[in-house]
């Protein structure tokens, strides 16, 4: 009896964990590769994001996707997909998948010296749509200035790198 109530309440929450929607289910934070040749495809749903105005080739440089919602957008641990690679001065190029088509905000990151510390005085950033940055909004403009819009393709974007200590 006790074998067979055990095994009906696995399988009820078999059922509720697939009646629950994907995304509800589906973890954040996901390291990833940069693999450029997924947006050369033209399949998306992806966000193909040029970064400009990077001042160095020292440390590193991270882009992370983000749901545009006030409840994600730049919450710690609510990124949806990151990418980290060495930073080279200039311009570099990011596909970024995205788990469905909608609105999304990407945000980047230069850690010049590489310690996984902002450093204001040093670091850099950016976000799409290219917000204003200042004293004012605290480095963290609203979701409504920075959400893209994405549907079945490769949507490209530009984000311009801003330096405070610059």
């Amino acid at each position: 009896m006790l074998k067979s109530l055990y095994a009906a309440g696995a399988a009820a929450a078999a059922f509720c964990a697939l009646a629950v929607p994907a995304a509800a289910i589906a973890q954040y934070r996901h390291a990833i590769d940069n693999d450029l040749d997924r947006c050369h495809g033209g399949e998306g749903p992806a966000v193909r994001i040029t970064v400009s105005g990077i001042k160095a080739s020292r440390g590193t440089i991270r882009v992370q996707s983000y749901r545009a919602t006030r409840a994600d957008w730049l919450t710690k641990g609510r990124w949806i997909n990151r990418i980290e690679l060495p930073a080279r001065a200039g311009s570099m190029v990011f596909c970024m998948p995205l788990p469905a088509s909608g609105s999304y905000a990407i945000a980047v990151r230069h850690d010049i010296n590489g310690n996984g510390d902002t450093d204001i005085t040093q670091d850099g950033g950016g976000m799409s749509n290219n917000p204003s940055i200042n004293v004012f909004n605290l480095g963290r403009p609203s979701v409504d200035k920075t959400a893209v819009p994405v549907g079945a393709e490769v949507k490209p974007i530009t984000i311009m790198m801003k330096y405070m200590g610059s």
